[in-house]
């Protein structure tokens, strides 16, 4: 790739992972519709430990107590229960998108990854996102969100693995119409990347040895880098963003790009 390539891809990679617009459809993107050089498996393993990276950073405190206070409990330790629960619904809420991912990753790669499917996912769960907030009682925080509520994000998140869904937008809009607040609703999104992140990067990272690619490690260093320091920045000032302006500005911009893409794909 390009430097400017590289730069770009990573950037983008940083800010939409966790933004309700899709990284998946941005890094489609670039190729679909510029003609941008896919940018390669060791590339994509890297943009996503990037991300890893800013949200195990930004949320290192929060992690922390959910680690030592679920490890604590599974060796009968005194512990926090409200931490230790959050973090078994952190796991409980990841494994049907984790299954679903096994089960029709393969199928969805073959078949879904178009700009004519980006753009109507783009659209439609953009009005979704903006019905959720508007019938939202937002009442609810993620330390008294329940199994129910959890096994329900969690199921949402599986409609993630559809290019252009945005796996931040839709648990962030199952999460409002069960009653949770903006911020209780992006919090626990993004809670809930760091496991189904960890998984997507070892699964492309054994693919990659598999295939015996050499990696381009300079490619790969500065990609982490971007992506960790745009993904940082962005979940920072999202959070403070939703708290004063909320979802319709990612609702504007996703029915703005959906429909720019229909006209695109139609005009081809």
């Amino acid at each position: 790739m390009e430097w400017f390539h590289v730069v770009a891809l990573a950037i983008i990679q940083g800010i939409t992972e966790f933004l309700p617009i899709s990284s998946s459809a941005h890094l489609i993107l670039p190729s679909e519709v510029l003609g941008w050089p896919d940018q390669g498996l060791a590339f994509d393993v890297a943009v996503h430990v990037g991300s890893l990276l800013a949200v195990l950073i930004y949320f290192r405190q929060d992690v922390w107590l959910l680690a030592t206070n679920w490890g604590k409990q599974l060796s009968f330790q005194q512990h926090d229960k409200q931490q230790a629960t959050l973090a078994w619904l952190v796991i409980f809420a990841t494994i049907p998108a984790g299954l679903a991912g096994l089960l029709f990753n393969d199928f969805i790669e073959e078949h879904l990854r178009s700009s004519l499917v980006i753009a109507v996912t783009t659209i439609l769960f953009g009005v979704v996102l903006l019905l959720s907030e508007r019938f939202s009682k937002m009442t609810v925080n993620e330390y008294n969100l329940g199994w129910k509520r959890a096994l329900l994000i969690g199921l949402a998140q599986m409609l993630a693995l559809i290019p252009g869904t945005s796996r931040s937008g839709i648990t962030m809009t199952a999460a409002l119409f069960l009653g949770l607040t903006r911020t209780a609703a992006a919090r626990f999104s993004f809670l809930l990347s760091i496991p189904l992140i960890l998984a997507a990067g070892g699964k492309k990272t054994q693919e990659l040895l598999d295939a015996g690619i050499a990696a381009p490690w300079l490619e790969i260093i500065v990609g982490v880098l971007l992506s960790a320091v745009s993904a940082y920045l962005c979940i920072h000032y999202f959070l403070k963003l939703i708290e004063k302006l909320g979802f319709l500005p990612f609702v504007v911009y996703r029915l703005l790009l959906g429909t720019v893409l229909l006209v695109l794909w139609f005009a081809t």
